[in-house]
């Protein structure tokens, strides 16, 4: 199994920045089988510089969950499954610094699929998610919001599965180090 993920949040990974937004595709290797979406409440004010790229505004997730009320839904359906996101580092530590201040420890296998497609797809001239889609022909709706990217990285990774002669994607079953 396989979860494509993507998030919003109030600003990088490091400090006291939060979630906004969270989306999460789970698939079998062959098409998506459960899904998880919901914006988040990140109890701070958002950003001018963040609202104005995402659309999401304070207005929109001041009814929201909390991360606390979504974080064992997060927690089940990414469990036994290699988390996969465009730039995984920055989904993958977001949700493991929100899991941490909740006292859960969050280890998955983790794949890029922006240092995949640069192996799988070389030549391009940029990787970006919007400028990668749009050079290989994938629909990308509700740019900067979690459940459009997180959409479009589903079609981009299901072309990187097709594509994938050398074996960079590990396979459901093979065994690979959990990131921590």
């Amino acid at each position: 199994m396989y979860c494509i993920v993507d998030v919003e949040t109030t600003g990088g990974v490091n400090g006291s920045a939060r979630l906004t937004e969270i989306a999460i595709f789970r698939h079998d290797g062959r098409q998506v089988v459960d899904s998880f979406h919901s914006l988040v409440n990140p109890e701070c004010p958002i950003p001018p510089f963040i609202r104005h790229l995402t659309g999401i505004s304070d207005e929109m997730v001041q009814d929201a969950p909390l991360f606390a009320e979504v974080a064992e839904r997060v927690i089940d359906i990414t469990q036994d499954a290699i988390f996969v996101a465009h730039n995984v580092s920055f989904d993958f530590n977001f949700i493991k610094k929100e899991l941490g201040w909740l006292g859960h420890d969050y280890l998955r296998r983790t794949v890029c699929t922006v240092r995949t497609s640069r192996k799988v797809f070389p030549g391009f001239p940029s990787y970006s998610l919007g400028k990668l889609c749009k050079s290989l022909n994938i629909p990308l709706n509700n740019r900067h919001r979690a459940q459009g990217d997180a959409a479009a990285t589903v079609q981009l990774f299901e072309m990187l599965l097709q594509h994938d002669s050398h074996g960079l994607i590990p396979r459901v079953g093979e065994e690979v180090a959990l990131r921590a």
